[in-house]
């Protein structure tokens, strides 16, 4: 897929830390209860952090207890990419920004959480940069 922010993976490599290179660029996973956003309560938009597409907005954030921030939907549609993902032996949906095709996370239906959609985006912290603010 092209998608709007198209850098060579040589610009990825400088503009972010390794560990934001792993996961964002080479859909690695933080280790669980790690990331700075796991428990985070506070108002705001979450933006990818790779291209600052703005993805997920703090109403739709919910306690899954799972070791990363979870969210029962973006903030639109359209700022998410989802992909069937065949990797570690099992069926899974890849979780990508839309805007540059950065790595976010899964997400996962029917689980049984009280959400409006019953879906949790598990998305790793380091693809995100919360924006605090009132709107959420």
């Amino acid at each position: 897929m092209a998608y709007d922010i198209d850098k060579p993976e040589e610009q990825w490599r400088e503009e972010l830390s390794p560990e934001e290179y792993h996961v964002l660029r080479e859909a690695g996973t933080e280790r669980p209860f790690t990331g700075e956003y796991t428990d985070t309560k506070t108002t705001g938009v979450y933006n990818c952090r790779a291209c600052g597409a703005e993805l997920f907005r703090s109403a739709e954030k919910f306690e899954s207890h799972c070791g990363w921030p979870s969210f029962y939907d973006p903030a639109d549609s359209d700022a998410v990419e989802l992909i069937s993902d065949r990797s570690l032996g099992m069926v899974r949906t890849e979780v990508r920004c839309a805007r540059c095709g950065s790595h976010l996370g899964h997400v996962f239906e029917g689980e049984g959480y009280p959400t409006p959609t019953d879906q949790r985006y598990c998305i790793n912290s380091i693809s995100l940069r919360l924006e605090p603010g009132e709107k959420n």
